[in-house]
């Protein structure tokens, strides 16, 4: 590259104009180690490219992770492993390769409150952000709100859009809440549209039997269930609520730190 310095705040504006997306920082830095390194046209081009396609790939991700509302959650290298009883650790990692994203099937984390259901399929979600995928996280009772303010057909099937068309849909605590029969008509129709189509994850503190309790005198639970269950992989918890377990810790350690009685 000759006169490399001539003009380059003019190269980074026509770049912009052109539509780059990395930043001027990003690009001066490319810039001085092209110059330096006395890359090649096909080289400065190739480096180019591959700066842009890092930043392109950075903001898609950042746009789909916003738009997961995935909530704050603690990464896999902190989960305890050994706390719970029962766990299929295996089938869970078997899982973080996606393929039954591209099956369609679904996934269900089924315990008592406090065990890492939440956790577990949060970093699920993650990693179907990581590879492309778009996601959206929301508690069953936050969904059947949101669509239960939709006041024509019209508006329900724009919102009922936002969870039937994502390629993973993870529905939190299901059975925390009691739910009514609308609110069961509208979760069938999630997962019914969903069906061997694209796949949804499930927490729960119900066996799928106990599931007519959420939804009482509701017609479409069998059937609910059914499409749910058709394909899916369930991960049962056993184990004592880590929150409780944690509480019980910090009792026992306020105990112990207060001076002996005079």
């Amino acid at each position: 590259m000759k006169n490399p310095d001539k003009n380059p705040d003019g190269l980074l504006q026509s770049l912009a104009r052109l539509g780059l997306c990395a930043s001027p920082d990003a690009l001066r830095a490319l810039l001085t180690h092209l110059t330096k390194s006395r890359a090649s046209p096909a080289e400065c081009f190739e480096q180019l490219a591959a700066l842009e396609r890092r930043e392109r790939d950075a903001r898609n991700l950042t746009r789909r992770t916003k738009s997961a509302t995935l909530g704050s959650y603690k990464s896999l290298d902190q989960f305890d492993w050994v706390h719970p009883r029962s766990i299929d650790r295996v089938l869970f990692e078997d899982l973080l390769d996606l393929r039954f994203l591209e099956r369609g099937e679904n996934v269900l984390f089924r315990g008592p409150s406090g065990v890492g259901k939440t956790n577990l399929s949060q970093n699920l979600g993650l990693r179907a952000l990581e590879r492309g995928r778009t996601v959206r996280f929301t508690t069953l009772a936050q969904a059947i709100a949101d669509l239960s303010r939709q006041e024509s057909t019209p508006a329900l099937e724009r919102r009922l859009h936002r969870y039937t068309s994502v390629d993973l849909l993870i529905l939190d605590e299901l059975g925390y809440l009691p739910c009514d029969s609308r609110s069961a008509d509208l979760l069938y129709t999630i997962i019914s549209r969903r069906h061997e189509q694209r796949s949804t994850v499930v927490t729960t503190n119900l066996a799928y039997k106990q599931w007519g309790t959420v939804f009482p005198g509701a017609a479409c639970v069998v059937a609910l269930v059914d499409r749910f269950a058709q394909h899916c992989h369930a991960i049962d918890i056993d184990a004592d609520s880590w929150r409780n377990n944690e509480a019980s810790v910090r009792s026992r350690a306020k105990h112990q730190a207060r001076p002996p009685p005079k």
